[in-house]
């Protein structure tokens, strides 16, 4: 079984968009009011255009330049599960600045409130809340993986790495 090891360039993808995801939670808008501050709102408008341009980016290199680290001989079942929780880390990972840039820019023309916003602002919301979901079914399978000793962590985990096995 051999077993892949992602890029140097995949690796800080995967790490650098962790940061941003947290320091996104860390400065978040806790009141919509808050956008009235036209330098946080312009601020709020180029993080979320940033952040869905490198994801853009992400996929198109992840998706075209690397290979599944799970060896050939992991369950149907597994194989499905993963990328499931992975197309939907990358969809919530593009929900939650579209939505924000949406949410920018009804405020920015005076829509502050209404149902449209009110929806936008709840889908966002729903988009993060689903994202700790999903990041915490992704870490639990890499530390499923850790144990497993199956070349998985070791992938993309630059630290602790897994016991050397003879193939």
């Amino acid at each position: 079984m051999k077993k892949s090891r992602h890029s140097i360039p995949a690796m800080i993808f995967h790490w650098g968009f962790l940061i941003i995801f947290i320091y996104g939670i860390l400065k978040q808008v806790e009141d919509i009011n808050q956008l009235s501050d036209i330098s946080l709102l312009k601020f709020e408008i180029i993080f979320a255009t940033l952040m869905l341009i490198l994801l853009i980016i992400r996929y198109f290199y992840m998706s075209r330049t690397q290979v599944t680290s799970l060896p050939e001989d992991t369950s149907m079942f597994q194989k499905r599960a993963a990328k499931v929780v992975h197309l939907s880390l990358y969809i919530n990972l593009a929900v939650i600045p579209i939505t924000g840039l949406v949410i920018g820019i009804l405020y920015w023309l005076g829509l502050k409130s209404g149902i449209f916003i009110e929806f936008t602002v709840g889908l966002h919301e729903l988009s993060i809340s689903t994202m700790y979901w999903l990041i915490a079914i992704h870490v639990s399978a890499a530390i499923f993986h850790r144990f497993k000793n199956d070349g998985v962590w070791s992938s993309m985990v630059p630290l602790l790495p897994e016991k050397k096995t003879s193939d």
